[in-house]
């Protein structure tokens, strides 16, 4: 079914080199924010413990931050609203060494006197544990994309996989740069939300890359960039549906989501809007730049199709007994 047909083609390589300044200027915004700013560690990754507190009304945060000074395990604990007001979680940097000892149960008894509440949740990650899961968390992006790099290079050409590459590190350096801008928590579902994105904008980029391929074969003498408009014309019907109905639901995550999935949420929405860009006006551009050469690249099909014409030949002969 298409809602959307385009009758005639759009000039996106003319305004190419506008939103590869762009990029360029939002790519260095995002490091320079890192830079100065840093990343808000969450427990996954930083140690610590949380406890999730919830009361059948608003919480006390005032009356309780004075009975967790009573405690010497909560010195520097800090408490927040957790979604509503009626619920607040509770982060301490440090995690108990001991094992006997039951956080949950330490809270309840601190704040006794602050109204009706339940514990909801307690997590205990130890720094050490926290420094490896920060470590696994760098390489399996380092690992995703090198494993896209060699993917894209063997399936299409070396150029493909360098523009892909590029636009992949364009839309995590600027999710990275906008997750540190407004200070949201580092942590496991971030991670999650970030190989997502590879996911969702190599998708993306590798549709786009197929049109163009079937447009230097069939449109032999035209120019590169006329050819890259045609194929980004092409898939724009499809672009704009799996952009939209994509990010209709993120949205509704995010705003109704909940805390617990806030940051999961945030990472996908600046993720699909950065990603959906790239594939047209960062990693199409990038082949115009690398040098990309139609006639060259035809050369090779025909060079490639003879060979294969001569061992199909040669493997014939072979079975037939005439050498």
């Amino acid at each position: 079914m298409e809602f959307f047909k385009y009758t005639k083609t759009f000039n996106f390589m003319g305004k190419s080199k506008l939103a590869m300044i762009l990029s360029i200027v939002l790519v260095l915004s995002s490091f320079a924010i890192l830079a100065t700013k840093g990343f808000n560690y969450g427990v996954d990754f930083a140690g610590g413990t949380i406890v999730q507190v919830k009361y059948d009304g608003a919480a006390p945060i005032d009356v309780m931050r004075e009975k967790l000074k009573s405690n010497t395990l909560f010195d520097g604990a800090s408490i927040t609203e957790f979604g509503s007001e009626d619920e607040v979680v509770i982060r301490m940097r440090t995690a108990t060494g001991d094992v006997v000892v039951d956080v949950g149960d330490i809270a309840s008894q601190t704040l006794v006197g602050t109204g009706e509440f339940e514990i909801r949740r307690v997590d205990i990650v130890g720094p050490k544990v926290g420094s490896e899961l920060k470590e696994k968390g760098i390489t399996s992006l380092i690992l995703a994309v090198i494993g896209i790099l060699i993917y894209v290079a063997f399936r299409f050409e070396w150029r493909f996989a360098v523009a892909s590459i590029i636009a992949l590190v364009h839309d995590v350096s600027i999710a990275l740069g906008a997750i540190a801008l407004v200070g949201l928590e580092v942590n496991l579902d971030v991670l999650a939300a970030l190989l997502t994105i590879l996911g969702y904008s190599l998708n993306d980029t590798i549709i786009v890359f197929d049109r163009i391929r079937e447009g230097i074969i069939k449109n032999r003498d035209s120019e590169f960039s006329e050819i890259i408009d045609i194929s980004i014309t092409n898939t724009l019907a499809r672009t704009t549906l799996t952009s939209l109905t994509t990010l209709f639901v993120v949205f509704t995550l995010f705003m109704y989501g909940g805390e617990i999935i806030h940051a999961f949420a945030f990472t996908l929405l600046v993720g699909i809007v950065v990603g959906t860009y790239s594939s047209i006006f960062v990693a199409s551009p990038t082949l115009l730049v690398l040098g990309f050469d139609v006639k060259k690249y035809h050369i090779n099909l025909a060079q490639k199709a003879a060979r294969e014409a001569e061992k199909d030949r040669m493997r014939a002969q072979f079975e037939s007994g005439v050498m």
